[in-house]
């Protein structure tokens, strides 16, 4: 156990998200050529940005942080579920079939079951979130809530930088909530390595972007980083892990809500979250972006209270402080702005 701390403490931990930074960002320059050839994003009444761009950069982010986890796994002797790698590939694969040639949406959904369903089953049956809910029932309920993390990671990459800003604050909280003993050492691995893959990543997709993560990319990011807040949950931090992606989980399940209010095809492009409502109301997309890093750094800093306090008191404290925090910005981008 010395050796896996020593090899999974602060300074093993900075190293590995700088080598999977360059590997992602190395990848992402080197494909570039590729994807503008093969990958091209041709912009349409729902999107954001205004010029064809290449789309497929998730490969070299998905491909960074595999690499790197499993290698320093090795060194660490920390075992990452075979399983969680496996299912990352498949619905990598899937995302850059549906990158290339839009793939029908039910067989989407079968395939993204398939590899949520392969990593939740195969977890020990110790590992629970509701111990009074019958086993079946909860690991049922995981399943459809992971499905809908994976495809609500995709709906809200709509915007340069919007998942670098989501995923970099998320993964870092993640990283540190590990150092402290909070988090179970492969998550704690997984989440510093896809942190510096999205940081890889960033200069490339500032605005105005010239590549897109694409599905390849956002996909599997939502299964990574949904696996690793489960694994937080599992650790007895469900708190935690319900106020890390707290922004996304709100602007997304209203928006879906809405949708089906209105009897749209919620599976379909739209620009109706609130994050696309703001550009519409005259927020620069740097503005937007900057806020909603700021918030998730507010959410950051509730999780990590939240789970090192172990009190139902600070607990509801953090859980209402990031509901307040979270209508705020919700608010702003829902209102014009002053000319």
């Amino acid at each position: 156990m010395n050796a896996a701390i020593d090899a999974l403490g602060a300074v093993p931990s900075l190293l590995a998200v700088a080598i999977a930074a360059l590997v992602s960002g190395v990848i992402t320059w080197t494909s570039r050529p590729l994807l503008q050839r093969y990958a091209l994003a041709r912009p349409n009444a729902r999107s954001s940005h205004r010029i064809p761009t290449p789309q497929g950069a998730g490969i070299a982010v998905i491909s960074a942080t595999l690499l790197v986890a499993s290698a320093w796994a090795v060194w660490a002797n920390v075992a990452i579920p075979p399983t969680l790698i496996a299912a990352t590939v498949l619905i990598a694969v899937v995302g850059f079939a549906d990158d290339i040639v839009s793939l029908p949406v039910l067989v989407r959904l079968v395939l993204q079951a398939a590899a949520v369903g392969a990593v939740v089953f195969t977890t020990p049956e110790t590992a629970r979130i509701v111990p009074a809910l019958p086993l079946a029932l909860e690991r049922g309920l995981i399943l459809l809530a992971g499905v809908w993390f994976v495809n609500l990671v995709n709906f809200m990459d709509g915007l340069d930088l919007m998942t670098v800003a989501e995923v970099v604050p998320v993964t870092a909280a993640l990283l540190l909530l590990g150092l402290l003993g909070e988090l179970s050492w492969p998550a704690a691995l997984i989440a510093a390595t896809l942190c510096g893959a999205m940081l890889g990543f960033a200069p490339f997709n500032k605005p105005v972007a010239k590549v897109f993560l694409g599905d390849v990319g956002s996909l599997p990011i939502g299964l990574l980083l949904g696996w690793c807040l489960l694994e937080l949950a599992w650790r007895g931090q469900p708190a935690a892990a319900l106020l890390l992606p707290a922004y996304y989980l709100v602007d997304s399940t209203i928006t879906l809500f809405r949708r089906v209010a209105r009897r749209e095809q919620f599976w379909s492009a739209h620009r109706s979250h609130f994050y696309q409502r703001a550009t519409d109301h005259g927020f620069t997309v740097s503005r937007v972006i900057g806020e909603v890093f700021a918030l998730n750094l507010v959410l950051a800093g509730l999780a990590i209270v939240t789970a090192r306090a172990g009190l139902a008191t600070i607990t509801l404290i953090a859980l209402l402080a990031g509901a307040i925090a979270i209508s705020i910005v919700l608010r702003r981008f829902s209102r014009p702005q002053a000319s």
